[in-house]
C-alpha cells in the first residue's frame, strides 16, 4: 500500500499560514477523501480541511496547536487503491494537494470510520452538563451536531427530568475541579486567531477612522408589500424564505451607482474610488460576526442578492467560508435589526468609507395626508469615514437608499 503526504493548503491568495485547532482523526483511523480530516484557524476564517485521498491515517506532523505554512506536510496517509502520481494534487476543496511516497509493504485492516466528529465548541458544552453527544441528534451539514443541539438537549432533559422533593445544588460532572482563575470566578478565555485579529481591526478602525453617523427613518410600506406577493412562490422555487435584506442590499447598490464616492477607500496619496460594487454582509456564526462578500453586487437581482446572502450565511454558519469570501470588500450592510435593535452605530471595516446597518421593522404611528396611521417603518443607520465624506454626501446617499426601498411596489420584479 502507497503512502501520501498530506499537505496544508493554501487557504486564500492573502493567506500563507494556518493553526491546526483540532485533528478530526488520529493515527489509525481511516479518512475518506473529501471528507473532514482536521479543523485550522486563520486570521481569516476557521474551516475544516478535508482528506485529499482515501486510506488509513499512519501518521500526524504537525500537532494541534502548531501554525503550519501553506504546503508544509501535516501528515502521512496510507492510500487505499492506486497511489496518487508524483505531484498530483487532488482536487478537495480547500485545494489540499498530497505526493506519493515509496510504497509499503504492511498493511492492516482499517477500523470502522468515525461517525460523529464535533467542533470544539460543542465538545465543551457537553463537557460542561455532561451530555453523551450520541444521543444528540444533529441538525448541522451531514447530520452534524451543533452548540444549538447540544442546548436543546439539555433542556429537553431538564423539561423530562421528575421533580424533586427539594431542590439540589447542581454539581458539575467533572472529578477533576477546574483551574482557578484570576478573582476566583472569573474565567480567562483564550484569544483565538480570528478573535484576535477582530479586535485588532477593530481597534485600527476606531483610533484611525474619524466615524460620523447619520439615520433617516424609511417607509417600508411598498417593500412589506412585495415580500408578501413573492414569499411563497419565492419558497417554493429557491427553497429559502425571502427576507428583507435582499431589498436593503439592492437599495445600497443603486445608491452606490448614483454615489460612487461613497464606494471608496481613504489612502494616504489619495481617496481610491471603486468600480466594483462587493457588498460585506454582517453575519452571525457561533460566538463571532463574519462578514463574507457578495462579488459585483450591482449585477444582481433581488432573488439573486437572496441567493447570494443565503449561501453565505449557510456557508459561514457551517464553518465552510472561504478566506477568499471575506476578502475584496468595497462596502458593507449589517441587519442588526433582525435581533430588535432600533438604532446602531456600528464601526467601519478598515479599507472601507461606510457601513449601512438596518434596523427592525416595526409598526408605528405615521402622518399620512394629515391623518394617523399605522404604517411599518424602519431606520437606516450610516457610519461614514469623515476623511472620505462629508456630511451632505452622507445624507445624499442615504436619501437614495430610502428613496428606493419607498419606491418599491407589490409590482416590482424581484427576478
Amino acid at each position: 500500500m502507497a503512502t501520501a503526504r498530506v499537505t496544508m493548503p493554501q487557504l486564500g491568495e492573502s493567506v500563507h499560514e494556518a493553526t491546526i485547532s483540532r485533528w478530526l482523526v488520529k493515527p489509525g483511523d481511516r479518512v475518506v477523501e473529501f471528507e473532514p480530516m482536521l479543523e485550522v484557524d486563520t486570521d481569516k476564517v476557521n474551516t475544516e480541511v478535508p482528506a485529499p485521498v482515501t486510506g488509513i491515517l499512519k501518521e500526524i506532523l504537525a500537532p494541534e496547536g502548531q501554525t503550519v505554512a501553506a504546503g508544509a506536510e501535516i501528515a502521512v496517509v496510507e492510500v487505499e487503491g492506486e497511489a496518487p502520481a508524483p505531484g498530483e494534487v487532488a482536487p478537495a476543496p480547500g485545494e489540499v494537494s498530497s505526493s506519493a511516497a515509496v510504497p509499503e509493504t504492511a498493511s492492516a485492516e482499517a477500523p470502522p470510520r468515525r461517525e460523529h466528529r464535533y467542533s470544539p465548541a460543542v465538545l465543551m458544552l457537553a463537557e460542561e452538563h455532561g451530555i453523551d453527544l450520541s444521543q444528540v441528534p444533529g441538525t448541522g451539514l451531514g447530520g452534524r451536531v451543533t452548540k444549538r443541539d447540544v442546548r436543546q438537549f439539555l433542556e429537553s432533559r431538564k423539561a423530562s427530568a421528575p421533580a424533586a422533593a427539594a431542590p439540589a445544588p447542581v454539581v458539575p460532572p467533572a472529578a477533576t475541579p477546574p483551574p482557578p482563575t484570576p478573582g476566583g470566578e472569573d474565567q480567562v478565555l483564550p484569544l483565538s486567531r480570528m478573535r484576535r485579529a477582530i479586535a485588532e481591526n477593530m481597534v485600527r478602525s476606531k483610533t484611525t477612522i474619524p466615524h460620523a453617523w447619520q439615520t433617516q427613518e424609511v417607509d417600508m410600506s411598498g417593500v412589506v408589500a412585495n415580500r408578501r406577493a413573492n414569499r411563497a412562490a419565492f419558497q417554493e422555487r429557491e427553497g429559502f424564505s425571502l427576507t428583507y435584506l435582499p431589498y436593503v442590499v439592492a437599495a445600497t447598490v443603486a445608491a452606490l451607482r448614483e454615489h460612487p464616492a461613497v464606494n471608496a477607500t481613504f489612502d494616504e496619496g489619495g481617496i481610491v474610488v471603486h468600480r466594483g460594487i462587493h457588498i460585506g454582509i454582517s453575519v452571525a456564526a457561533e460566538d463571532m460576526l463574519l462578514v463574507p462578500v457578495i462579488r459585483n453586487a450591482d449585477g444582481l437581482s433581488i432573488a439573486g442578492l437572496a441567493r447570494a446572502i443565503n449561501d453565505l450565511a449557510t456557508r459561514a454558519r457551517q464553518g465552510r467560508l472561504r478566506p477568499d469570501d471575506l476578502q475584496g470588500g468595497t462596502f458593507t450592510v449589517n441587519n442588526s435589526g433582525t435581533f430588535g435593535t432600533l438604532f446602531s452605530y456600528s464601526v467601519i471595516n478598515p479599507g472601507q468609507a461606510g457601513i449601512l446597518t438596518m434596523e427592525a421593522i416595526v409598526d408605528r404611528p405615521v402622518a399620512v395626508g394629515g391623518l394617523i396611521g399605522i404604517k411599518p417603518m424602519m431606520y437606516l443607520c450610516f457610519s461614514f469615514d469623515h476623511r472620505v465624506l462629508d456630511g451632505l454626501q452622507a445624507a445624499r446617499f442615504l436619501t437614495s437608499c430610502r428613496r428606493w426601498l419607498e419606491a418599491v411596489t407589490p409590482e416590482t420584479p424581484i427576478y
